[in-house]
């Protein structure tokens, strides 16, 4: 059994909390929130006990593992808490927005052998891990194309555009990351331009709502990833890889099965209402992987290593919706 704190009590800190709560191997024994209201909601709906004291979820006599689910900004001084204490973190992405800091946090992670996992759950999505498989297998033959689309329904609150890093860092990093993962290599280069056709007001903030990013992978293999915070008709999430010998598809979810035939017409059950519905079960899922691997001395990952080299990727992204240009990828030594 391990004993978990939750530092984050928000939309994703209630996700997590309900997660931790309902796994068998799992004592959630504290949720922290620098709002001890919110932490205390959280805390009872699910028998937990409630702080606004680090020192407690800190504490290695009384916790086994921190799940660090706080704002963005946040994340870095956590885990570097959580390695200075030697206490196992899974920790939601990023692990800071300045690639420079979140370097420096690896680096001292690393030189006290933290184990730490970073939460990039798509990769733990039942068809993305069979597509995987398939790739990995060889069945395709070698990677020449991967599609990927990722489609919101609808545009985030501007208090998270504003810590978000910009939609490189924040959505299209989870398909920079699992563009690395299905293809076993690291893009070289990238080439991303967008636009704020949603709203506007987001070049404010640097930021677009639109985007198309082609990443250029050794050998020549290319990768093509379409991004989008606001569409009309639900979730739209897929991705496609074009190999030497066939292809593999993992196809846009419905939210339904059923098909409705009328004269002239055929009317099937629509995508599902948002990114959360669709990845829902990826959460456990990553969950479960990783107390198994602090249960069982198992290999974890996405590790730190593999996180920073997505973030690399996204930096590398966003320096060419300014510049215009193909932009090496300079990945952490």
């Amino acid at each position: 059994m391990q004993r978990f704190a939750l530092i984050g009590a928000g939309f994703i800190g209630g996700v997590h909390g309900a997660n931790l709560a309902a796994h068998p191997d799992v004592d959630l024994a504290f949720v922290f929130d620098i709002d001890l209201a919110r932490a205390t909601d959280l805390a009872k709906r699910h028998g937990s006990r409630a702080t606004t004291d680090l020192a407690e979820v800190f504490d290695p006599t009384a916790i086994d593992a921190v799940f660090i689910a706080s704002s963005t900004d946040t994340h870095g001084e956590h885990l570097r808490a959580a390695a200075t204490a030697g206490i196992p973190a899974m920790c939601e992405k990023p692990i800071d927005l300045d690639l420079a800091r979140a370097v420096d946090i690896v680096r001292f992670a690393e030189t006290r052998s933290l184990p730490a996992m970073v939460d990039f759950n798509r990769r733990f999505d039942r068809d993305y891990a069979e597509l995987q498989r398939v790739v990995t297998s060889g069945e395709i033959g070698s990677v020449e194309l991967i599609q990927m689309t990722s489609r919101g329904p609808a545009m985030p609150p501007f208090e998270y555009v504003a810590v978000s890093g910009g939609q490189m860092r924040d959505q299209t990093v989870h398909f920079f990351d699992l563009a690395r993962w299905i293809s076993g290599l690291d893009p070289e280069s990238v080439f991303a331009t967008g636009s704020t056709l949603a709203e506007p007001r987001l070049a404010e903030y640097g930021d677009v709502d639109t985007s198309a990013v082609t990443l250029r992978l050794p050998g020549g293999a290319l990768v093509q990833i379409d991004c989008t915070r606001r569409i009309g008709y639900g979730y739209d999430e897929r991705i496609e890889v074009l190999g030497s010998t066939g292809m593999v598809e993992a196809r846009r979810q419905r939210a339904g099965s059923v098909s409705r035939y009328s004269a002239g017409r055929v009317v099937d059950d629509g995508l599902y209402a948002g990114w959360f519905e669709r990845i829902r079960g990826s959460y456990r899922t990553a969950l479960d992987h990783f107390v198994d691997a602090l249960e069982n001395g198992a290999a974890i990952g996405p590790t730190l290593a593999e996180a920073l080299k997505a973030q690399a990727i996204a930096e590398a992204a966003t320096r060419s919706l300014t510049s215009g240009r193909m932009e090496p990828i300079e990945y952490p030594a």
